[in-house]
């Protein structure tokens, strides 16, 4: 029987799983996703047919990875699995760095759920659905916001009064486990402007962007909680503080509403008036839905111009994640919005979702690469249980 380690990366409507040999650089046995999480979930096991779950439609994160987690135990039968990885989106100032869990760092990462209703509550129901499965296994929390922390301390700060500030109000940033696969992977892609100034847009249900150099992040579009930055699923990102003061004051939303209204129907949900998948969107006749298309990839492409200027200039532009990876549409919509910058895309090699698809010409380069949070998370694991 051999030793293997589990990755559990829960999302804010997904679940992605994967099984790794435990010996040092093995690779995936198994990997897989769980998507549409609340629309009717879908299971995308790896080399098999895409299938509904046997859930009611609406079925959330719980008995989505209640359902999971029996699952992978008959799956692994024939393995042992010695230990647990996992994607906790909020550290805070206490967690910059992955952790074996013990019930102190599980209080520690719950008492941050109000910083991310949205990702923390599904993180801890991934640690506990495979603490009931697994007890004895140690288990092994990797933050998002751990690799934000390179940022000068002028992009973490809000204009606020001091006092809040010593309080921990900053800008965290997120999708820092994406950020740094694509890290590791920039110089076989980019080769010497890996090093260079960087931005990578994590374009999925969640979407953020990163400005790197030499690999590093100094500025990140979401901020204090996954809710800032760009538009995303159900996400407004940036939006006018004022607004939710005009919102409290004349449709009585108190924060709870708030919390709601901006988390879970905003977005392109909000906008189209039809989904928060970019896919349905896409596929649509309707103009709410165009217009929600166009919207976020204005919003995106806004960011580029910001976190350009964060470093003094743009010499390659990465898209990652589900749409990020998927949506050639998306792609030249954002990237078309960057020619001020030098940049100039080849459209049939867009189209047929090539690495790089940037012209001969073109003073910035644009490419595509496949993100992997799960072997971030099986790195991290396998090192902190090797050294006890």
């Amino acid at each position: 029987m051999s030793d293997a380690i589990l990755v559990l990366n829960a999302g804010s409507s997904s679940v992605k799983y994967a099984i790794f040999g435990a010996a040092p650089g093995a690779d995936a046995l198994t990997h897989g996703q769980i998507d549409r999480i609340g629309q009717g979930a879908v299971w995308h096991p790896e080399d098999h047919p895409a299938e509904p779950l046997p859930l009611p439609h609406d079925a959330g994160h719980k008995p989505v990875l209640t359902w999971l987690t029996d699952r992978l135990r008959a799956d692994a039968s024939d393995l042992n699995v010695v230990a647990a990885g996992h994607r906790v989106v909020h550290g805070g100032r206490d967690f910059g760095e992955p952790c074996v869990v013990t019930p102190a760092v599980l209080d520690g990462i719950r008492a941050l759920s109000p910083l991310a209703p949205g990702h923390q509550p599904h993180n801890i129901a991934g640690i506990e659905a495979l603490q009931t499965v697994w007890p004895d296994i140690p288990q092994v929390a990797c933050f998002d916001t751990a690799f934000h922390r390179t940022q000068p301390r002028l992009a973490q700060l809000f204009a606020l009064p001091r006092a809040l500030t010593d309080e921990g109000v900053l800008r965290y940033g997120f999708h820092g486990l994406s950020y740094d696969y694509i890290a590791s992977q920039l110089p076989s892609v980019l080769g010497a402007r890996a090093e260079g100034r960087v931005i990578v847009m994590h374009l999925g249900n969640g979407a953020s962007a990163c400005a790197m150099v030499n690999r590093h992040s100094v500025a990140t579009t979401m901020g204090f909680t996954a809710l800032d930055g760009l538009m995303m699923g159900t996400r407004c990102g940036d939006i006018d503080p004022g607004v939710l003061i005009h919102l409290q004051r004349t449709h009585g939303y108190d924060a709870d509403g708030l919390e709601t209204l901006l988390g879970k129907h905003s977005g392109l949900k909000g906008v189209s008036e039809l989904s928060s998948d970019m896919r349905d969107l896409l596929a649509s006749k309707t103009p709410e839905a165009a217009e929600a298309v166009a919207l976020f990839a204005y919003r995106a492409s806004l960011s580029v111009g910001s976190l350009a200027a964060a470093m003094g200039g743009l010499d390659a532009l990465v898209f990652t994640a589900g749409i990020g990876e998927h949506s050639a549409e998306v792609r030249a919509l954002v990237a078309d919005r960057c020619g001020w910058l030098g940049l100039s895309i080849d459209a049939d090699a867009n189209d047929r979702h090539q690495t790089l698809f940037h012209t001969a010409e073109s003073a910035v380069a644009a490419a595509v690469i496949p993100t992997n949070e799960e072997l971030v998370i099986a790195n991290r694991t396998r090192t902190l249980v090797a050294a006890g």
